[in-house]
This record gives structure tokens, C-alpha cells and sequence, in this order.
């Protein structure tokens, strides 16, 4: 991963971030004659991964509202091909391989019960933030709803010790780029890969959530990849991805 250093600004926070993920906390003159690449920093009301384009403004934060074409309403309709691959029965889902939690938080909308795990503290951090804005929203205070829990660490050790089996295992691992994505997906994703790399163990990945899951695996992937368990029994596709559902009998 490239240099990570955290922005110095009117937040308290950022000196604690800074200490929390051992790197540097620097003005922006600092940060702009620095060797560092990818920064944090609290503006707009929320935590932004920037790079050296976006130092002075912009960045990029986890989004906590419904995205483009979604319903606004709570619970938002289980109509869209990820409600059909984790299943209208099931109640808890484990999201193993969070990234920037839009699949998590639209589950979430769809009133699942939502456990995130993010094995980079650098996307952890994004993550909490967006999940601590969520629960100041109006309709999640009016409703008493908990924003998914975040576990921070290494999604194979923490799927062996759950405290009970979700009914579904929900994975997104990062597969090698081979297509052209839109602007922003290539913005976001780019960055995320080059915190995160490619999952290359998402093999041993699929094994231990099949071990512990208790109903269902879903993996999410690109429509060239190869199905990561073998056959699933039965896969739904869209325009350049799929849902691999594996069913435990």
C-alpha cells in the first residue's frame, strides 16, 4: 500500500486517528510536499480517503444514503438480484468482505440484520464513520435501528470463532481487474485495491465461510470469474456480475 498519512483540521479526531493507525498527522503544506499518496481526513461532515488529486477538496467517503434507483422508504423492497441471492428467509447476514459497505448498508435498508468484517484498518476507520453518520440519520433514529456492527480483522479467523452461525455469508473479494468500469467505480475501486490487493485467499476465504455459515453462502463476482465453490446451486446475473448462491442441504 502507498504512504497513508491523516490531514490536521479543526476535528479532535484526527490526532487520534493518526495515533490509532500509527502514521503520520500532517497540515496540508505538509501533506502536499509529503511522500505519502493516500490521506485521511475529516471534512463535509464526514471521514475521506483522498488522494494527491483530491488534497485540497473532494475525497471520497462511504455513502450511508440509498443509492441512485433506490427506494428511500424503510425496509426498501427485497426486489433487486441481491435480495434474491441472500434469500428473503433469511433474517442475519455476515458481510465478510466489506470494502466500502454499499452492499452491507443497501442489506441493512432492506431491514437484514448486518455484521460487517473489514481486515484494513485504513477502510475500517471510512467504515465506522459512515456507519456512526447512519445512526444520527432521522429515519434510524425514529425507528430505533441499529447500524450493522463492524469486526476489524482477518475474515478467515473471525468466521471460525462466530458466537452462532448467520444464516448467510455474504462475499465480495476482489477479483483481478479485466473489464473497463464507469469513472467512479474506477475511482473507488482503484483505491481500494491498492489498500487492499487482489484477495488471493479467497479460496481458503469461501471454505471457512462455508464452514460457518448456517444456511447460505453468496459470492459476488465479476461474469468472467469462475465460480469460487465449484458449482452453486443456482447463479443470477446481471449485466457484468453475478451472484453465486451455495446452499448448505
Amino acid at each position: 500500500m502507498h504512504q497513508l498519512a491523516v490531514l490536521r483540521g479543526d476535528d479532535q479526531r484526527d490526532s487520534r486517528l493518526a495515533q490509532c493507525l500509527e502514521v503520520d498527522l500532517l497540515d496540508l503544506e505538509q501533506a502536499l510536499t509529503s511522500d505519502g499518496q493516500i490521506f485521511l481526513a475529516y471534512r463535509d461532515g464526514c471521514l475521506k480517503l483522498l488522494d494527491r488529486q483530491t488534497l485540497k477538496k473532494g475525497g471520497l467517503a462511504v455513502e450511508v444514503d440509498p443509492r441512485p434507483g433506490e427506494q428511500h422508504s424503510y425496509p426498501a423492497p427485497k426486489k433487486d438480484l441481491l435480495a434474491q441471492a441472500v434469500g428473503k428467509k433469511t433474517h442475519t447476514i455476515l458481510d465478510a468482505t466489506c470494502g466500502w459497505a454499499q452492499d452491507s448498508l443497501a442489506l441493512f435498508r432492506m431491514s437484514y440484520q448486518v455484521t460487517c468484517i473489514e481486515r484494513s484498518p485504513v477502510m475500517a476507520a471510512l467504515i465506522q464513520d459512515g456507519f456512526e453518520r447512519l445512526a444520527k440519520k432521522d429515519w434510524v433514529l425514529r425507528r430505533e435501528l441499529s447500524p450493522p456492527k463492524l469486526l476489524i480483522g482477518n475474515a478467515i479467523e473471525l468466521l471460525a470463532n462466530l458466537p452462532e452461525p448467520p444464516d448467510c455469508i455474504y462475499l465480495d473479494p476482489m477479483f483481478p481487474a479485466k473489464k473497463k468500469q464507469s469513472a467512479a467505480t474506477r475511482k473507488s475501486m482503484a483505491i481500494l485495491r491498492d489498500i487492499l490487493g487482489d484477495d488471493l485467499d479467497r479460496q481458503a476465504l469461501f471454505d471457512a465461510a462455508w464452514a460457518a455459515t448456517g444456511r447460505r453462502v453468496v459470492v459476488k463476482s465479476p461474469d468472467y470469474a469462475e465460480p469460487l465453490g465449484g458449482k452453486p446451486s443456482e447463479s443470477l446475473h446481471g449485466k457484468l456480475l453475478r451472484y453465486d448462491v451455495y446452499l448448505k442441504s
